[in-house]
């Protein structure tokens, strides 16, 4: 894992932060009747994805590192879904929001993509 001091320092880690902060605001204009169902659920399934992030960094190992990267991007793909069915229920009442959010997915998706090749390598 190199000269990387914290996982903080990762930048997937970094950008899972952000993607956290972009899913709740989404959420924020969701139904009431959702809260304890979809907008729970899409709320943990992006809170996973920076913190099997950090759990696999803490690891030590490349290997179970490796693992807990999988574990991230299935929580990427979890909220994709999870949003396309809030659009598709007319839930997302902030499009550019939305967009922004599925950007970042398949942005952070390609970057651990990338980082998971490197410690299997």
């Amino acid at each position: 894992m190199g000269e990387i001091k914290s996982y903080k320092d990762l930048l997937i880690w970094q950008k899972g932060i952000k993607i956290v902060s972009l899913v709740y605001q989404l959420a924020k204009s969701f139904p009431q009747e959702e809260l304890y169902a979809l907008t729970s659920q899409l709320k943990r399934a992006a809170v996973s994805v920076p913190s099997n992030i950090a759990e696999g960094y803490g690891r030590n190992t490349d290997k179970s590192f490796s693992h807990f990267l999988d574990i991230s991007r299935g929580s990427l793909f979890e909220i994709e879904t999870q949003l396309h069915i809030a659009n598709e229920l007319g839930f997302v009442t902030t499009q550019h929001l939305y967009n922004e959010i599925l950007s970042q997915i398949e942005e952070e998706s390609k970057m651990i993509n990338a980082f998971s090749k490197t410690l299997k390598n």
